[in-house]
């Protein structure tokens, strides 16, 4: 029998060297978006990736006060796309630390797209997630972005694992992923044309793991849904489903209460929990080092239309 093991001691002993080299690239690549661009934004929905994202961002353009306190701002704005459907618990966080930092946000509202027209729902609970790339195609119009800065990693999945640093967009706002540009020695064509755009990815050779001890050493904070809580949910295709007003159970289905986090948040339609009773990071960094699927494939319906379908979807523009 094993004996039991105080996971705060055995952190301290894992080796975090190469967190500081992640670090120091994420802090260049921030750098160079910042040199290469005229219109930069951030992405930011709330979710551990975006505020890993949002740090690193501190510590390449702010100074620092003390401990994790930063003063002076960042060179560009945060962007969100919300559809409508998010949790929220992660709306709220989301407000609440713009608001601390003082920084501007923009926000792409999905329901603005329904109401010009240019997003039509076959039916009012329809998964929105989709969806979001048209709003956020609208946003970059309008406030003419020429770089997107994103939280996207290349252990999320296999169509972001062709991803590049800094992926070109064409006019159309679409990724080809055969015509990527070679990114040798850290060197990065960042030319584009009129109507043309990037998306750059500080933390693309981070993975989840990564992600977690990072979070757990700079003591970023998050949003409660991402630590073990209490949840009514519907197990449904091998996943569990949260209900909500947008996914109510569905004839024959029993919903219970279970203890779950989210190792992912987005669109309620389409984003299930995970059971789990880690509460800390510290926890959830050991429970992530016994993990064997990735966090899209273990807990969005989305992605498992098919083995393309985030390929098909990155290809139209989306995130």
């Amino acid at each position: 029998m094993n004996a039991p093991v105080n996971l705060e001691k055995l952190l301290p002993s894992v080796d975090h060297r190469h967190l500081d080299h992640l670090e120091e690239e994420a802090i260049f690549i921030l750098r160079e978006v910042a040199a290469s661009f005229e219109r930069p934004a951030l992405l930011f929905s709330g979710g551990k990736d975006s505020c890993v994202v949002l740090r690193l961002a501190e510590k390449a353009f702010k100074q620092r006060v003390s401990g994790n306190e930063f003063k002076g701002r960042l060179p560009f704005p945060l962007l969100h796309v919300d559809t409508g459907h998010n949790f929220p618990e992660v709306i709220a966080f989301r407000d609440r630390r713009v608001e601390e930092m003082g920084e501007r946000l923009v926000v792409g509202h999905l329901e603005d797209s329904i109401a010009r027209g240019t997003v039509r729902l076959s039916h009012p609970l329809e998964s929105r997630n989709g969806h979001q790339t048209v709003a956020l195609l609208e946003s970059i119009e309008e406030h003419r972005f020429d770089v997107l800065i994103g939280g996207a990693r290349r252990d999320e999945e296999k169509a972001r694992a062709k991803e590049r640093i800094f992926s070109h967009r064409d006019s159309f706002g679409q990724w080809q992923p055969k015509e990527q540009r070679p990114e040798l020695w850290n060197l990065f064509n960042t030319r584009i044309r009129p109507g043309e755009h990037f998306r750059a990815f500080p933390i693309s050779n981070w993975t989840e793991l990564d992600v977690w001890l990072y979070l757990a050493r700079e003591n970023i904070p998050l949003p409660s849904l991402y630590y073990a809580h209490e949840r009514s949910v519907i197990r449904r295709k091998g996943l569990l489903v949260p209900l909500t007003e947008v996914t109510p159970p569905e004839e024959g289905e029993t919903v219970e209460t279970a203890t779950v986090r989210f190792r992912t948040v987005g669109d309620m339609t389409c984003t299930c929990p995970v059971e789990s009773d880690a509460a800390t990071a510290s926890e959830i960094v050991a429970e992530t080092l016994t993990v064997t699927i990735s966090e899209r494939g273990a807990t969005r319906m989305d992605d498992r239309t098919s083995e393309a379908s985030m390929e098909r979807r990155k290809k139209e523009g989306y995130f």
